[in-house]
């Protein structure tokens, strides 16, 4: 098992525009070849996949469409050789496709929704944008 920063992640998903990107960008790939092929397993965290989402949609990186983003994340978790804890990789499947459908919450708030939303709990939030999630209920304070 080997855990994945997000910079191989990075190196994989971008075209390389220097010579040590393309180094990069080419050990990168083997690896994730290698997990297609079932020759390899990887993990990851949160924290590495919000950095990726974070990276790839800043304007000064990359600037790309959260739908983008997220469609190139869920084809990485879905390889076989792509571990994650009981249960993680499904919550982290959910979390994109609502980054995908309500970009302005971001990654990390969609991970907390999908989170939110697994435990089947209200969160505790001041954020209206979670507003926008059916399912998702926001805690409200007992009324003193």
């Amino acid at each position: 098992m080997i855990l994945v920063d997000a910079n191989v992640v990075l190196r994989y998903l971008v075209q390389p525009t220097t010579p040590a990107q393309r180094t990069m960008a080419g050990i990168a790939r083997r690896l994730i070849e290698a997990v297609q092929r079932g020759e390899e397993e990887i993990t990851t965290s949160e924290v590495v996949l919000h950095e990726v989402a974070f990276v790839l949609a800043s304007k000064a990186h990359y600037n790309l469409p959260a739908t983008e983003i997220a469609s190139a994340l869920q084809i990485l978790l879905q390889l076989p050789g792509f571990k994650l804890p009981r249960g993680r990789k499904q919550l982290y499947l959910r979390a994109l496709d609502l980054y995908a459908a309500h970009p302005k919450l971001g990654l990390a708030d969609a991970i907390v929704a999908a989170t939110a939303e697994h435990l089947g709990i209200p969160l505790a939030t001041f954020d209206g944008d979670f507003d926008d999630i059916p399912g998702i209920t926001r805690w409200q304070p007992p009324v003193a």
